[in-house]
């Protein structure tokens, strides 16, 4: 089943399209049991960026005092894929919600989407169309990067304030106004949705993702795959190459390699061969300090430092020994996974780059003419 229909749905179109939840099936303790078990057979994972087991943080977080958060936040300024998700298919996405409350014992839901988004409208217009179990509130966030990681959500729904909290304790332990909470991305939710009107094993032989594709592709937007989709299929989707591409910033790591298979990956960028690999990573670095929340050392001055490392490589300076020093000590170190997404992105620049590198040292210059990423 395609969880992304060609057209919005209202709840009689969603129904007609992928059917009705069966709550029967899920009655008591003993249902909530079978539904989480449903989950695990699936091998459901999260949508949101970390791949983590969902029936894993289903289990954490069951409480008679528990919340459940949908993540429809999109920080990554790439990725389109949960507005679209929202806007096209809400009823899926609000289905998914209604059944991660059940299976946690939640009485509460919030359903967080940026300050402003386009898809707010279908959400308005799909939560007054149905009589839910759970009560669903709309929260709009603050257009941060960091504001949508799963720390800083419990935190704005708390006090207002959107910033990580930091690694410990979960929010499954500790979550808002102190109770347990499920955070899970939108798509995820949607997966879970379709986990239960398919069935989990009928969900595992036909299992799609969505992944937001831009740079040089014919059709940029969002594409809906089949899990393990190589790269290129993933190119393919989106009407292939419109130029030349000589790497692939996926997920936040870049590659040469198109053939390896693609899961968990919520953006593609196909970066075209006349443009500068180093120049588009400086860019993101830049965008990734000035997005730091400044309240650990790896954010407010490791980010930065890499940031003037990689403008100074532009430059033709000698800044990869001190990148060389510096990645290692900004993985693991953050209050969230920031600053890890900033090492990894800029470690693969490298590799990926190195002609690129060498050639700016020699004559302080790129090999290609430097164009606009």
């Amino acid at each position: 089943m395609s969880i992304l229909p060609p057209h919005r749905l209202d709840l009689a179109g969603h129904r007609r399209r992928n059917g009705v939840v069966p709550w029967v099936a899920y009655h008591g303790d003993d249902g909530r049991d079978r539904l989480i078990a449903a989950v695990e057979a699936a091998d459901l994972r999260g949508r949101g960026g970390g791949g983590f087991p969902t029936a894993v943080k289903l289990r954490a977080a069951r409480s008679n005092r528990s919340i459940v958060v949908a993540n429809g936040c999109e920080g990554d300024p790439l990725s389109r894929k949960d507005g679209v998700l929202l806007t096209l298919s809400p009823h899926l996405v609000l289905d998914g919600l209604q059944l991660a409350a059940h299976a946690i014992g939640a009485a509460e839901a919030v359903l967080c989407v940026h300050a402003g988004s386009p898809a707010l409208p279908s959400v308005a217009a799909a939560l007054a169309e149905r009589e839910d179990r759970v009560p669903v509130r709309v929260a709009e966030v603050p257009r941060r990067y960091v504001a949508s990681e799963e720390t800083a959500l419990v935190r704005y729904l708390t006090s207002g304030d959107a910033r990580p909290l930091g690694k410990r304790p979960r929010p499954a332990e500790r979550g808002v106004r102190g109770r347990p909470t499920l955070v899970s991305n939108v798509e995820t939710l949607a997966q879970l949705a379709s986990v239960v009107l398919l069935g989990p094993h009928h969900y595992r032989a036909s299992r799609t993702e969505l992944v937001t594709v831009t740079g040089a592709v014919r059709r940029p937007g969002v594409v809906e795959v089949a899990a393990g989709t190589s790269l290129a299929g993933v190119l393919a989707a989106a009407g292939g190459e419109a130029e030349p591409v000589q790497a692939v910033l996926a997920g936040g790591t870049w590659t040469a390699d198109l053939g390896g298979g693609l899961t968990g990956i919520a953006t593609v960028y196909a970066l075209p061969a006349r443009d500068c690999g180093l120049e588009y990573t400086a860019k993101v670095l830049a965008f990734l300090a000035a997005e730091s929340a400044r309240q650990c050392g790896p954010c407010t001055f490791g980010l930065p430092s890499i940031a003037a490392d990689f403008a100074e490589l532009l430059d033709g300076g000698p800044a990869t020994a001190r990148l060389a020093r510096r990645l290692p000590l900004l993985t693991g170190r953050g209050a969230c996974a920031h600053p890890d997404g900033a090492a990894r992105l800029a470690a693969s620049a490298l590799q990926v780059f190195d002609a690129d590198v060498r050639a700016h040292q020699a004559d302080g210059r790129c090999r290609v003419p430097v164009g606009v990423a």
